[in-house]
């Protein structure tokens, strides 16, 4: 995938849109990191499935359309997963990323935005995949090392090509809090980090694997 061309002929930004359901701190990251220059992006909608998600208030200060889709507002799941993909779809969306979100997106969201969306998971998928408590079993089930992916979504949950990971280990008088604070260190680096790999035009899917190209 090619970020898009304006008529001088010079990369575009990326056009990003990002779904997420509480604090926002990825959202946050993401923002941030358009604004200092350091990915060639920019969120073009934010979306939440929760009303009271708190990192609403990262996008709207900054004037970003931030729309709020909460399933009761729908008589059904297949319509409010219309409602996902048709904002996207309005917004100009190119790359698709979902941070801390927790609704699984149907087979007609990933048919839109097929190898084009990227989850974030907090563990060394496919270790601990499938479940929103990837810290808390990791710890639970006595693990040494955990850590950061951010991979393709597509149907199989948590399960599509990986694109980038980082290891986090865990120490002896790690609890879930001190864990994760630790975990969200590395994901506010490393999800900006894959985004630019798209801006960059460097990632292909193939099967399985996601490839990362070498700069041009």
């Amino acid at each position: 995938m090619s970020p898009s061309r304006s008529a001088g002929g010079r990369a575009a930004p990326l056009r990003l849109g990002v779904l997420f359901s509480g604090a926002g701190s990825n959202l946050k990251a993401i923002l941030e990191a358009c604004e200092r220059g350091a990915i060639d992006a920019e969120v073009r909608v934010a979306i939440t499935n929760r009303p009271r998600a708190a990192g609403c208030a990262f996008s709207r200060d900054r004037g970003i359309p931030t729309l709020v889709i909460p399933r009761n507002a729908f008589p059904g799941r297949e319509a409010q997963q219309a409602a996902f993909r048709q904002a996207c779809v309005d917004h100009g969306v190119e790359l698709v990323i979902q941070a801390g979100f927790d609704q699984i997106l149907d087979s007609a969201f990933v048919a839109e935005f097929r190898d084009r969306m990227i989850n974030l998971h907090p563990s060394l998928l496919p270790a601990f995949g499938g479940g929103m408590h990837a810290v808390r079993d990791a710890l639970d089930w006595g693990a040494k090392v955990t850590g950061v992916t951010v991979h393709i979504a597509n149907d199989d949950l948590d399960a599509g090509p990986i694109v980038l990971q980082e290891a986090v280990a865990i120490e002896e008088e790690d609890t879930e809090e001190t864990l994760l604070a630790r975990i969200h260190e590395v994901e506010h680096r490393l999800l900006p980090a894959a985004i630019q790999l798209f801006a960059e035009g460097r990632v292909r899917v193939a099967g399985r694997r996601a490839h990362i190209l070498p700069p041009k």
